[in-house]
């Protein structure tokens, strides 16, 4: 290896290890009561975990930063990613949204859910956890469009007996014995 690439490998390393010196912040803004969806809206068990897990680390303050966001660059990428999730939809904050903004965003959730625009696809390789199968995918995209219709509502308590739950997709029966993959 000639001398001139060998400085370069190094001056390469050196530069990457003086990245590691400038980490990011992981530590996730206060949940104010009362303003998260979840807790509005009260979905069904199984489109709740769906929530969580497909959408609330990059559109929540409740992001779990991966062992790698330590490793810079990629620590400030992800970072930029999760704040631009959140400015654009941020779930923690959706009951300061007015009725209006509440009904585009859901319908936008909608939208990107079944479009396969999110999750990122990228997401589910380091999180197995948010690969939503197609009836998933179905089941969390119908129950944005209920969302969007009944986002008009003033109170979470009426918003919640108006929803017609009984219009979803059936939740998908997780495999096992009396459901068999075939």
């Amino acid at each position: 290896m000639s001398t001139l690439v060998k400085r370069a490998l190094g001056g390469l390393l050196g530069v990457f290890v003086l990245l590691q010196f400038f980490q990011i912040d992981k530590t996730n803004p206060p949940i104010t009561a009362g303003q998260d969806l979840l807790q509005l809206t009260s979905p069904p068990s199984d489109v709740a975990a769906l929530i969580k897990s497909a959408c609330y680390d990059c559109h929540a303050h409740t992001t779990a930063y991966p062992w790698y966001a330590s490793i810079q660059p990629v620590g400030w990428w992800l970072k930029g990613h999760i704040e631009e999730g959140r400015e654009h939809l941020n779930f923690s904050d959706w009951g300061s949204y007015p009725a209006d903004k509440r009904a585009h965003k859901a319908e936008e959730c909608a939208e990107e859910i079944r479009e396969q625009e999110m999750p990122l696809k990228v997401y589910p390789i380091t999180h197995p956890e948010a690969r939503l199968s197609p009836e998933q995918r179905d089941r969390l995209a119908a129950w944005f469009e209920v969302l969007q219709a009944s986002a008009g509502q003033d109170t979470p308590a009426r918003l919640r007996k108006d929803m017609p739950m009984d219009k979803l997709p059936k939740a998908p029966q997780p495999v096992g014995a009396d459901n068999p993959v075939e």
